[in-house]
């Protein structure tokens, strides 16, 4: 059996994988935020439980919303910024009793959709998350791709792309820079644009329930976001070229984004004609607690 825990903004989510990816057994919790201790403990108990349900001494693989620094073994880059400058793999492993595999949660998300979900069969894929933050995964030919400084497919934290004079120089972000994809693309971003334009204050899902039934500023807002997301993956598209682009978080689930952002992005994708595929994943908010228990691969019998 194999344990893959995600480490989000607001919850935990654990699953037990068989080694031919039948799924045993899932369950969550809250996200202590804020909380380094109490989330090893959090993440402890839910392993606990998961193996109760199953079978003890299951592998464990670990999505975070961030990545283990090459240079310092400690956790950087996280929008759950507790995280950062942590030994979280060793420390986890120390209260685990067993080697644990963390990986960026995009880049799990990225694994469980490439080999069994919407992108199945695609050479490049890049994965994305449009969630409490922005993030993106990269597999080449089924293999994650890590890179040097273990960053690859970090689009979040680069500049919104030809940027328009309303939008320099763009939302604070947490990394220290403004104007990063993460503060307009993420769902707090788009919230906070919606109520930046005079409209309610009010959380991204509420904006998207407000468009649908007929709400002009809400309307306005979802056709701003398209446009940006536009914008943003016609970068990415221009410098990887992936076969298929898969949306993951909360935002994922607008469905207009799947019609319209394709006819948009061709404005700004340096190529005649634009075969890359925008697809809605397959697991649903699973992809990434599947992907994390992916990061072992089934034992040779």
């Amino acid at each position: 059996m194999r344990i893959g825990i995600d480490v989000g903004g607001t919850k935990i989510e654990g699953v037990v994988l068989t080694n031919h990816g039948e799924e045993r057994a899932r369950t969550r919790v809250p996200t202590p935020v804020g909380d380094y201790r109490a989330t090893l403990a959090a993440i402890a108990a839910l392993v606990g439980r998961l193996e109760h349900e199953t079978e003890p001494a299951a592998s464990v693989g670990i999505g975070i919303p961030g990545t283990i620094s090459p240079a310092t073994g400690v956790v950087k880059n996280a929008n759950a910024t507790w995280l950062i400058g942590r030994a979280f793999d060793g420390d986890l492993a120390a209260l685990l009793g067993r080697p644990v595999r963390v990986a960026n949660d995009a880049d799990c998300f990225t694994i469980s959709e490439a080999a069994d979900g919407a992108a199945q069969g695609f050479a490049i894929v890049f994965g994305v998350i449009l969630g409490t933050g922005v993030g993106g995964g990269i597999v080449v030919q089924g293999a994650p791709v890590e890179g040097a400084n273990a960053i690859a497919g970090e689009w979040g934290h680069n500049p919104l792309p030809w940027p328009e004079d309303d939008e320099r120089p763009g939302p604070p972000c947490y990394c220290g820079k403004r104007g990063c994809v993460e503060t307009f693309l993420s769902g707090p971003g788009l919230a906070l644009d919606h109520c930046n334009a005079g409209g309610r204050n009010v959380p991204a899902s509420e904006v998207v329930r407000l468009a649908a039934e007929g709400d002009a500023r809400a309307e306005a807002t979802l056709q701003r976001y398209e446009k940006r997301l536009a914008r943003a993956l016609a970068h990415v598209v221009n410098i990887l070229d992936p076969h298929a682009i898969v949306l993951g978080g909360g935002l994922s689930n607008i469905e207009r984004l799947y019609a319209h952002v394709p006819r948009l992005w061709s404005a700004w994708i340096f190529s005649d004609h634009v075969a890359t595929r925008l697809l809605r994943n397959r697991h649903g908010d699973s992809g990434g607690v599947r992907g994390a228990a992916c990061l072992w691969p089934p034992p040779t019998v």
